[in-house]
């Protein structure tokens, strides 16, 4: 039995969940596949939180601003004294996420892994002369789609024996959210050459922690409050500080990772980043941008079992900075590891080439396109795997993100969001992040409402 959608986005992350929302909020039939038990992509699979702010002039925020608000009717989001919204709790975005989806009609199917594509040449004078016709997805039948109830949602889940079956999909658009282009390459889309390599990092939160004590400590010992901050929100301490191995910054905190290094507390690859902030909703835990992992070739020509030894090694290093807290930071003597990341957070990406390749050089020059799907003046973020060559480069004005950098090159019916867009390596350094990701997203399921609405042909 041929199952038909108006579009079929494969990824439920940040970009694809904020995607198949719009698209359910504008009435069309709506599919999204994740190979996971839940939604939410880096944010929780990750743990990264909070959201890095971005432009206030952005563009199709629809999903974002609800998203924020849903989130703080859980309790699960602030707005820092910077003015973000983005700081939500990564250990709740889940439900929120799944809440949200199929409270708008999306079918959510979990669990399930896109493993091949069907795609054909059309007739056509344009361009864009390929189209996708279907897709196959391995399901595992343990998990079976979330369904709405009134005071919520519920994943059905099956205690029988998982049984793994092979279904097709069609559909009029397809949207690649995988975040590195897998379902691009079932497609047989080109790539961009990578570019470059990024440090990955393993993200943990930490808990019993005296935030108070830690806070007051904290803005006395640094003073410089573009790095460390703290305030009273709610009723509860938030906060964040910084430190890096880079020498072209002063750090209040390099004393203490320098002491610790001495007497073998850390190792010195330990100290290469150490980013931590505080979590809505959860009174004594502290989520923690690190330790900064250095690979020597990007994340993606790395085997599982070579993974899974940097892993270990990694598991190790948090072993190390839970130490180093509990020695150094007043507040949190008494801590302890709570949660790790299921997956390493990679900031690089294989990337698809699109109408259009967004540039370092569109970015610095705030070039202007016919067809933005998003405003940023987030700064061109590089985490070097190298001491002293890390990139942040500011701009000096709004930079947008053209539809053009979603369409994938040769294709009639394929999109492409997220950090896997057609971008040059320094360009989507600066793209990837969520609020980014989540205006990529609503913008083309705007894109692709009009061209149904409007009857386009799909060639």
């Amino acid at each position: 039995m041929e199952q038909n959608y108006d579009i079929i986005i494969a990824g439920g992350g940040t970009a694809g969940c904020a995607c198949a929302w719009m698209a359910s909020k504008l009435g069309l039939k709506v599919l999204i596949i994740d190979d996971g038990p839940y939604l939410g992509g880096a944010i929780v699979k990750q743990l990264v939180t909070p959201a890095m702010k971005t432009s206030q002039n952005n563009l199709n925020t629809e999903f974002f601003d609800e998203f924020v608000k849903v989130a703080k009717s859980q309790n699960a989001q602030i707005t820092y004294m910077d003015g973000n919204k983005g700081w939500i709790n990564p250990m709740l975005v889940p439900a929120i996420m799944a809440e949200m989806l199929s409270d708008a009609g999306s079918t959510i199917l979990l669990n399930s892994k896109v493993i091949n594509a069907s795609v054909t040449s059309c007739d056509s004078k344009h361009i864009n002369n390929k189209l996708v016709q279907n897709l196959s997805v391995c399901i595992d039948t343990k998990y079976q789609n979330i369904s709405n109830k009134r005071n919520g949602f519920v994943a059905k889940y099956n205690d029988k024996q998982s049984v793994k079956k092979i279904t097709k999909y069609y559909s009029k658009y397809f949207v690649d959210a995988t975040g590195d282009g897998k379902l691009s390459e079932f497609c047989g889309a080109e790539f961009l050459p990578l570019g470059g390599t990024q440090a990955i990092s393993l993200r943990f939160i930490a808990a019993n922690i005296n935030k108070k004590k830690f806070a007051d400590w904290l803005l006395e010992f640094d003073s410089d409050r573009n790095v460390t901050t703290a305030c009273e929100i709610g009723g509860d301490i938030h906060l964040s500080t910084a430190y890096t191995w880079d020498s072209n910054a002063r750090w209040a905190l390099a004393p203490l990772f320098d002491h610790a290094v001495e007497h073998g507390v850390l190792e010195d690859a330990d100290r290469a980043y150490f980013q931590i902030f505080s979590i809505p909703g959860e009174i004594d835990k502290i989520a923690f941008n690190c330790p900064r992992i250095l690979i020597d070739k990007p994340y993606i020509f790395y085997s599982d079992e070579e993974l899974e030894v940097i892993r270990v090694n990694a598991e190790k290093a948090i072993i190390r900075l839970i130490d180093f807290c509990r020695l150094y930071l007043p507040g949190f003597e008494k801590c302890y590891m709570y949660l790790w990341a299921d997956n390493f957070g990679v900031r690089e990406s294989r990337r698809v080439k699109g109408e259009y390749v967004l540039t370092k050089d569109d970015i610095y020059n705030a070039k202007t396109f016919k067809t933005p799907v998003a405003y940023s003046d987030y700064p061109i973020d590089i985490h070097s795997v190298k001491k002293d060559s890390s990139t942040l480069h500011y701009v000096q004005k709004p930079y947008s993100v053209p539809l053009e950098c979603l369409k994938v090159m040769d294709f009639n019916n394929l999109f492409v969001i997220g950090r896997c867009l057609s971008a040059d390596f320094y360009a989507q350094g600066a793209v990837r992040i969520q609020p980014t990701c989540f205006s990529m997203g609503v913008g083309v399921a705007k894109e692709i409402n009009n061209l149904i609405f409007n009857d386009y042909p799909v060639l």
